[in-house]
This record gives C-alpha cells, sequence and structure tokens, in this order.
C-alpha cells in the first residue's frame, strides 16, 4: 500500500486520537536501565544511588526469527584477543591511535549553543542515556495501545536494552550485526551516537576495534561515484593505510550511519547492483545499500539511527535488531539530567561560589518538586532536547549577569530549533524538499496562532484536523502529512494530562505556542485568499512583462505602433499596484505586535520573565483543586517573540532552516512599529507591563529603533517588579541605547543588592530622583551608593534611601559621598537603623557639603544629643531649610529645644511632632501621609506608642491655647491620630 493510500485510509476516522494512543504507547516508564556519565564528588554519587533502579533485559517469550547475517556464531573472547594481539603486530595500529584522537576531539566539540554554558558541560561531564526499548518491524507497523501519557508513569517499560548490548546476541542466540536505532525528533539520537563514539575513543567499547562514523546528510549530498576505500580515507586520512587491509585483518569494525531518512534508498537488484568490492566506485547510497546486505564487509557491524518514518527502507529481512530511542521516559532521568546539568561549576557565572552553589541547589530542588508533580512539564521532559531548553532557560534566567545580555530568550528557541532541524526536509523522497522548519510554520504556527487569538491552549482532534487536513489536495501533501506525525508532531503537541482533558493536545513547551505563532506571522504565512491569489497573479504577471518588454522592443522597431508601448504599461500596473498593497501586511504585523503588546487586561499580570520562570519551578504553595477554575490563559510572550524573529542574528538561523525573511520586509516592519509600539509606548504603563516593554526592546536587538523609544521615557516605574539579575542587565542595556537625563527612576521594592547598582551603575548615574526604598541595601549597597554619588557625572538629585538596614558603617559611607556631592539636593534616610552612631557621622560631613535642601532621619532611635547635633550643624548649613526628626526618642527637652526653632531666625525647620508650638504643624498631613504608607514595613506596636505619644502632645497643646480657630485645628488632627490608631488596634490597617 502506498503512503499517500495509508494515509488517506486514517484520515476520516478518528486519526488524531489514533495518534494520541501512538505518543503514549512508544515512550517507556519508571523501571529502566540506563547509563550515566559519573557526577564529580559524593554528592554526585549519593544522588545516583538515591534514584536509579535497574532492570534486566527481558527476552520474547518465543523465539523471533533471525533478521540479518545467519552466519556468525556467537562471539568469542578469544576472537577479541586475538584481533588486538594481530593489531599489535601490524604498523596501522598507531593509524587507529591518531584516528582515534581525531574523533574524540571532533564529536567532543560543542555547539555555539552549549559553548555559553563554559568548557564543563562537555559530553563527558553532562550526559545521560535515554531509555532504549528493543522493538520489531512488527511493533512498528501495530497500532499502538491506548495508554496516556499520565498512564506511563506508572506502567513499567519492558524490553529495555543499554547502548553497549545492542550487538548482543538475540533471542535465538544469533549474532546481531545490523541495527537500526530509531526515535522521533528530539529523542536524542545525534547525542546518544556522538556518545557512542566518544566512549569508543577512550576505551569504553572495548567489542569494536575500529568506529567509522558516517553523516547520512553528507552522503546525500554527493552523487559523484566513489569507492568505500575512498569514501573512507576521504573523510578520515589516518586510515590511509587500514582501510586496505580491513577485510583481511579480521578487524572488529563498527560502522555508523546517522541520519538514515536523509538518503533514498533502494534494495531492489534493479535499483541498486550488487558490490563486494570496497575499490569499485558506486554512488555513495549503494555502498550503504551493499553494506546493510552483507555483500561488502559481511563481518563488519552496522548501526543505524533514523526517524520512524524511514524505518521501513531498509527491508526486515537485512536488521537484526530493532531499537526505539524513548526518551526520559522516567521521571528519575529527568531529575538526574537537571542535577547534573544544573550543579557543574561555572554554571552560575562568577558569583561567589558559596551563594551560587545555594542557588544551584533551590533551583534543582523547585524543578524537583515540579516534576514529582506530573505536570506538563513532566511530559515535556520525556524529550532530551527539551530538557536542554529547560536548563538553557534557566540559565538565562538566573545566570545572566553581562550587560548587554550575552542571549535572548528568542535566540534560545532559535537556536533550539536549529539544533534539532537544522538541514532536516519533511521527506527526502519528496521533490519538493520542504524544509521541516517551514512546514511546521505553516501548519503548527498556523494552530499556534489561531489558538493565541483565541486565547486557547487545548486542542481537540477537530481543531487538529482544521488546521493540518483542510487544505490537503495532493497525493503529496498527504505523504508529507504522514511523515510529519509519524516524525515531528510528538515534538512540538502532546496530550494533555489535566484531569479532564487526556482526549485534547497541548504545545508540549508552553512558550513554544507562541514561539511558532510568532514565527507564523512575521513570516507573511496569516494571508486571506485574496491576498495569496493576488500575490501569485503579481508574480507570474511580473515574470511575463520582461519577456514582453523584449518583444515590444523588437516590433517597435519594425511596426512603429503606438498602443505597444501602452499594453506593456498597462501590464506593469498590477505588480505596482499589488506591491503597495502588500505593503499593508507590514503595517497588519506591527500593528498585531503593538495590540498583543499593550492589551489592558494584561497590565497586571506578573511580567514575562516571571511567567516564564513560573512554568518551568511551579508556584509554590497550595495545589488548585481540580473543579475550581483556571486563570484565564495570557500569551504576553507573542508579540516579545515577533520582534526577537526580526532581529538580524535570528533571521539568520532562519534563513538556515527555510523560513527566510527579508532584510526589506524587516525594515518595513521596523518602520510601521514606529508609529504604533513607540506611540503606545509613550502612555503610562504599570511597573510589569513596562518591564515587558523594557524586555520586548531587548529581544528586538535595533539599536536605533530602542534609542527612539527610550528617549519617550522620562520616568521609569519599576516598583515592586523582582528585579533578578537578567533583569537589571536588560534595563541597563536597553537604557545605554542613549545618554539623555531621567526624571525619575522609581526601583521601591524591587529586591536590590549591591550587585544589582554595579549592574545599573550608568543607569543611576542619569536619574534625577532616585527611588531605592525597601530593598534590603545594607552598607555594601551603600558603598556603591558613595561612588555613585561621588561620580563627576552623577546628576542625582533626589534620593530615597527609606526602610533599608544602612545601619551605622552604611551611613558613613553616606556620609563621605555627602561631602563631596554637587548634585543631591533631598536626601531620605527614614527608618534605616542610623542610631546615634549614624547620626553623629552625617552631621560630620554636613558641614561640607553645600546643596541639601532636605534631610529625613525619621524613625532611626535618635536620642536629644544627635538630633541636636544635626540641627545644630543644619542652622550653619546653607542651603538646607528641613530636618525630618519624627519617630524618634526625643524627649520633652529635646522637643521643646527644637521647637525653639524659627524659620526666619535659625534658617532651618526640625520636624518632629504634629505641633509648633501652641498651633498645629504645616507639616501633619505630611507626617501622617508618611506613617500610612510605611505601616506594613514599620513595627506595629512601636508606632502605637509613638502615635499614643503624638496624641498626647496634641491635646497638651490644645489645653494651652484659647483661640478657638487653633483648637478646631487640634481636634481635627486629634481625630486623625485616634482614627488611625484605632484601626492599627483592630487590625484594619
Amino acid at each position: 500500500m502506498s503512503r499517500a493510500m495509508q494515509c488517506q485510509s486514517c484520515l476520516p476516522g478518528g486519526s488524531w486520537a489514533q495518534l494520541a494512543r501512538s505518543l503514549a504507547g512508544s515512550r517507556g516508564t519508571r523501571s529502566v536501565s540506563m547509563c550515566a556519565a559519573a557526577m564529580p564528588g559524593p554528592a554526585g554519587r549519593c544522588f545516583l544511588r538515591k534514584i536509579l533502579r535497574t532492570s534486566s533485559i527481558s527476552l520474547p517469550r518465543g523465539c523471533a526469527r533471525y533478521q540479518g547475517d545467519s552466519q556468525e556464531s556467537s562471539a568469542q573472547p578469544g576472537s577479541s584477543r586475538h584481533g588486538q594481539s594481530q593489531l599489535r603486530n601490524v604498523a596501522f595500529s598507531g593509524a587507529i591511535k591518531k584516528h582515534q584522537k581525531s574523533l574524540s576531539a571532533w564529536f567532543s566539540h560543542q555547539p555555539n549553543e552549549e559553548r555559553q554554558f563554559g568548557p564543563s558541560f562537555s559530553l563527558d561531564a553532562v550526559h545521560v542515556d535515554p531509555v532504549i526499548r528493543e522493538s520489531s518491524l512488527e511493533e512498528i507497523l501495530k497500532p499502538s495501545p491506548d495508554l496516556t501519557i499520565q498512564n506511563q508513569l506508572q506502567q513499567p517499560c519492558r524490553k529495555v536494552i543499554s547502548l553497549h548490548n545492542l550487538f548482543d546476541v538475540d533471542a535465538c542466540g544469533r549474532q546481531v550485526k545490523n541495527v537500526v536505532l530509531y526515535g522521533t525528533v528530539g529523542t536524542g539520537k545525534s547525542t546518544l551516537i556522538k556518545k557512542m563514539v566518544v566512549d569508543w575513543c577512550h576505551g569504553r567499547l572495548p567489542r569494536f576495534e575500529l568506529v567509522i562514523p558516517f553523516s547520512c546528510e553528507d552522503l546525500s549530498h554527493s552523487h559523484a561515484h566513489v569507492s568505500l576505500r575512498r569514501l573512507i580515507t576521504k573523510k578520515y586520512q589516518h586510515l590511509r593505510d587500514v582501510v586496505p587491509v580491513l577485510e583481511a585483518s579480521n578487524l572488529k569494525v563498527l560502522f555508523i550511519l546517522n541520519g538514515l531518512e536523509r538518503l533514498n534508498l533502494d534494495f531492489r537488484l534493479a535499483g541498486t547492483e550488487l558490490c563486494c568490492d570496497p575499490n569499485e566506485p558506486v554512488p555513495p547510497s549503494a555502498i550503504v545499500v551493499n553494506l546493510l546486505r552483507k555483500y561488502l564487509l559481511p563481518e563488519a557491524s552496522i548501526i543505524v539511527t533514523t526517524r520512524p518514518s524511514a524505518v521501513r527502507r531498509i527491508p526486515g529481512k537485512y536488521v537484526g535488531r530493532y531499537a526505539e530511542i524513548c526518551g526520559f521516559s522516567d521521571t528519575n532521568l529527568q531529575k538526574l539530567y537537571f542535577q547534573m546539568r544544573l550543579s557543574q561549576p561555572g554554571c552560575s557565572g562568577e558569583e561567589s561560589q558559596d551563594r551560587s552553589s545555594a542557588e544551584q541547589e533551590n533551583l534543582v530542588e523547585m524543578l524537583s518538586r515540579n516534576l514529582e508533580r506530573h505536570n506538563q512539564i513532566t511530559a515535556a521532559c520525556f524529550l532530551p532536547s527539551y530538557c536542554w531548553l529547560v536548563c538553557t532557560t534557566l540559565h538565562f534566567l538566573y545566570f545572566t549577569r553581562t550587560v548587554p545580555p550575552s542571549q535572548t530568550l528568542t535566540g534560545i528557541y532559535t537556536s533550539f530549533l536549529r539544533l534539532n532541524f537544522s538541514g532536516e526536509v519533511v521527506d527526502s523522497t519528496d521533490p519538493t524538499h520542504i524544509s521541516m522548519m517551514k512546514y511546521v510554520a505553516k501548519t503548527v504556527g498556523k494552530l499556534a496562532y489561531e489558538g493565541v487569538m483565541s486565547r486557547k491552549i487545548c486542542f481537540s482532534e477537530e481543531d487538529l484536523r482544521q488546521c493540518f487536513e483542510v487544505e490537503m489536495k495532493t497525493e503529496s501533501e498527504l505523504n508529507l502529512l504522514e511523515v510529519f506525525r509519524s516524525d515531528v508532531f510528538r515534538f512540538f503537541l502532546s496530550p494533555c494530562v489535566q484531569p479532564g482533558k487526556e482526549h485534547t493536545f497541548v504545545f508540549t513547551i508552553p512558550a513554544m505556542q507562541e514561539y511558532l505563532a510568532a514565527l507564523y506571522v512575521v513570516l507573511g504565512e496569516k494571508k486571506t485568499l485574496a491576498q495569496r491569489v493576488g500575490k501569485e497573479l503579481s508574480e507570474v504577471i511580473g515574470k511575463v512583462s520582461e519577456d514582453v518588454a523584449v518583444v515590444v522592443n523588437i516590433i517597435s522597431k519594425v511596426l512603429p505602433l503606438r498602443f505597444l508601448p501602452v499594453l506593456f504599461n498597462l501590464l506593469k500596473i498590477f505588480p505596482r499596484y499589488f506591491s503597495r498593497v502588500s505593503g499593508k501586511d507590514k503595517d497588519a504585523i506591527a500593528h498585531t505586535m503593538a495590540q498583543e503588546l499593550f492589551k489592558e487586561e494584561d497590565y497586571y499580570n506578573d511580567d514575562v520573565l516571571d511567567q516564564i520562570n513560573s512554568s518551568i519551578l511551579g508556584v509554590e504553595g497550595p495545589m488548585r483543586h481540580p473543579d475550581e477554575a483556571p486563570d484565564d490563559e495570557v500569551f504576553e510572550l507573542f508579540p516579545i517573540f515577533m520582534g526577537g524573529i526580526l532581529s538580524r542574528r535570528n533571521r539568520a538561523i532562519l534563513e538556515q532552516l527555510g523560513c527566510s525573511i527579508k532584510n526589506l520586509a524587516a525594515f518595513e516592519i521596523a518602520k510601521a512599529m514606529k508609529k504604533t509600539v513607540i506611540r503606545k509606548g509613550r502612555r503610562g504603563l504599570p511597573p510589569s507591563e513596562l518591564m515587558d516593554y523594557l524586555f520586548f526592546l531587548h529581544e528586538f536587538q535595533n539599536e536605533r529603533f530602542t534609542a527612539e523609544a527610550v528617549r519617550s521615557l522620562r520616568a521609569v516605574n519599576l516598583s515592586s517588579v523582582k528585579m533578578t539579575p537578567l533583569k537589571c542587565s536588560v534595563l541597563a542595556s536597553v537604557m545605554s541605547t542613549t545618554c539623555h537625563e531621567v526624571e525619575e527612576l522609581n526601583l521601591t521594592s524591587c529586591n536590590l543588592d549591591s550587585s544589582s547598582l554595579r549592574t545599573l551603575f550608568p543607569v543611576l548615574l542619569r536619574c534625577k530622583a532616585l527611588h531605592l526604598q525597601l530593598n534590603s541595601l545594607g552598607s555594601d549597597a551603600c558603598k556603591e551608593i558613595r561612588d555613585l554619588l561621588l561620580h563627576d557625572k552623577c546628576v542625582v538629585s533626589s534620593l530615597r534611601l527609606a526602610n533599608n538596614p544602612v545601619g551605622e558603617q552604611g551611613a558613613r559611607y553616606l556620609a563621605e559621598a555627602l561631602a563631596k556631592n554637587r548634585s543631591l539636593t533631598q536626601l531620605s534616610l527614614l527608618h534605616t537603623g542610623l542610631g546615634d552612631p549614624g547620626a553623629e557621622a552625617i552631621a560630620q560631613h554636613l558641614a561640607e557639603n553645600q546643596h541639601l535642601q532636605e534631610l529625613n532621619l525619621g524613625y532611626n532611635s535618635l536620642t536629644d544629643t544627635a538630633a541636636l547635633r544635626v540641627v545644630e550643624v543644619a542652622k550653619r548649613h546653607e542651603t538646607l531649610d528641613k530636618v525630618h526628626l519624627y519617630f524618634n526618642d526625643i524627649s520633652e527637652d529635646g522637643k521643646r529645644a527644637l521647637d525653639s526653632l524659627r524659620m526666619d531666625r535659625d534658617g532651618v525647620r526640625a520636624l518632629v511632632f504634629l505641633t509648633a508650638g501652641t498651633d498645629v504643624s504645616d507639616y501633619w498631613s505630611h507626617i501622617l501621609s508618611v506613617v500610612q504608607r510605611n505601616l506594613p514595613f514599620w513595627d506595629r506596636d512601636r508606632v502605637q506608642q509613638h502615635l499614643a505619644l503624638l496624641l498626647q502632645d496634641l491635646e497638651s497643646s490644645r489645653s494651652q491655647t484659647a483661640n478657638p480657630w487653633r483648637k478646631a485645628k487640634f481636634l481635627r488632627v486629634e481625630s486623625e491620630v485616634k482614627k488611625m490608631l484605632g484601626k492599627l488596634q483592630d487590625g484594619s490597617l
């Protein structure tokens, strides 16, 4: 039956339901046998003992028919020793050692995506073998049982086999020569082969004395006839003395053919002639066929890796064993991978070792707890490639400290797709040779986009049918769909694990839905029927007009007819008109981006970086009840990914994947964005939404566009946004595109520390008003602030450090800055734990300052001595006219001394109580408002004591005046204080 006929037969009758069953049946679960690289240190050994369990390989009950070479008997130990002895006695033993060294260097080479983690992330240091399940051709062709992903976590995995046992004798005792190792995209086939080669190079695969790997992708690009001998020596020059004696030397040789789906193999004698001579030039595909037939080097062992759709290209009689890679089908393997990956030295950058180790352990612990809940992330991490994506994303979120950040989130997802789909086509036998990523963008991207627009993450079988099958018209399209279902579908979509939704599909990684939706829009796949027809017609007429131009020029010389040029110009009208209309598409993309980026219903959600963090590590707290309605889905990454995809680097990577975005298209979209995104960005945005906007500008990677957008941000309010090292780096990077002064930067309650201030140093220099309250900034941070205030380019005029543990040492650093700073006019040290020593340090250097106008030392446990000392210095200060001293431990005598100060006489006013002699203070409302704002962060008992003292002082002052107007003012203030006291006592404030 042809592939198209098979596809047509399964389309009408619940094909997507059958696919859901196949997704489950193809994976194993808890009881596994695995091989893992040794973790360094005793902690690793303890972790291995704790989570790993091994199981023996169970053989089939019956004796299966042998598939492969039937003349080879069981391997004898003496034959291996004989081969090794022969190696020692021949001159080419050194050549094989050079070959091993060369292979080790090549296969240990880290791609660019891995180098960001440092040299400790080598294949030897961080590797966990996926589960490999012995299979058969009958099982491959047979429909899978009806299992859900949730049930897989409780089903034992049978017929598990390790990588090193693939060539063991089969159930009938016959030696296996040809092994087909298959698995869907992302299960780890290529990584497993790399590890196998590296193991052989280091002597950990003693079964074989020579390993010769080939990439079927490379072989598919070569059409010239070549002999096996020339093919080997061309790729591996060190073996030029070994190849001539391969057949006669009785070496244990292993050929590795990686990615067989790239080759079109024909095992018919009419299609590929027999060849047993290694020196005879034949097409590369003929060499592969004859190796598998055992006409070429019949004693050699062969391991083939391929996707499921290409397994049947090799007749079953030439295969000794089928083995399926099931990925990390046990959550213990997932935990082991994350433990090894996230605990590597150097993973967290250059921070102190103790702090980084604690943070790494915390990440692993949170991730393990989330995996144990069997959430959707557990289903996603069946694929080792998604485990890699999770670790890469966590590394980006937690350990990015450079400015600008070396990565973008869009870049991580684009690189992830390149690692899995670089050079991949859907079907090498299809004449269109459409790239896999282009096909995914057109089909899965459409499903993703429709889900984003309708705020939907779960898709029914009908949704899938509408997306994939409605426009199928040709046999070729049906063949491509069948290959996609078999090889790639489960990489992007998997059955939902949420109770009650087991028969629906979700994107394996939630953010991938938004990425593919963004790619679908930016590639221009979102077109109406009229737009598609218009584009095709425009291209046809455009090509015809070029040919007509030549004909018209010739005819016009022979027959000077005036209507010919007119006819020629008419032919050009439609393409020109359509080019103008198509320009509207770029405006529509920019409009979609702005509309999604500034959705008002998303204004008070967490910022996107916190959302990603929660999706990976989970949300700590009580579990949601199954009957409880879920929160509305948010898709705030969608517009950010749209901007990120337009960056030059991501467009270059997507070009390699067959998804071309022209420079002109990117330029026109960016130009249209200036009318929409920048204009809407000027509006006042809530802090979390502003952080998303800044992150969007970082992802867009367009410095000119970012500079224009940032110039419109005169005030930046990020209060209550948890400013992680990554967010600080993003803020510093985006703001560095301009050098304009920022009127106000509000970083209140942002979890800042001294390292955050170092990262933000260039930004802080340009801020006039700087709010740093409630950040637990201690003496180390005050040292950074001192350097900031002493910088010759500092423009900070207002600095608020309220509710930070500044302490005495921090006060000394700030006092040093006060002495020489020339910009600061307002300094708030409210509730910073200064005490008398800190206030003395401030007073000591205050006389050297010539610009400060207001100083707040309230709620700092100051006594009369320190308060009067500060006021005495303030009286002599040229510009300082207001000192806040309320909520300090000032006695009645101190109060009277401070009350005697007069602005016209002493040049300074001390705000201590709500009264000023026999009148109400002009600043009583200001003092009460400060108390009201800070109550959540202050000691309530102490606040009640101070309010009681203020109330007594008000009542005493009221009794000393006979002025009815003043008495009324006193009564009004007293009522406000009593109201506040009452709310404090009953807990309503």
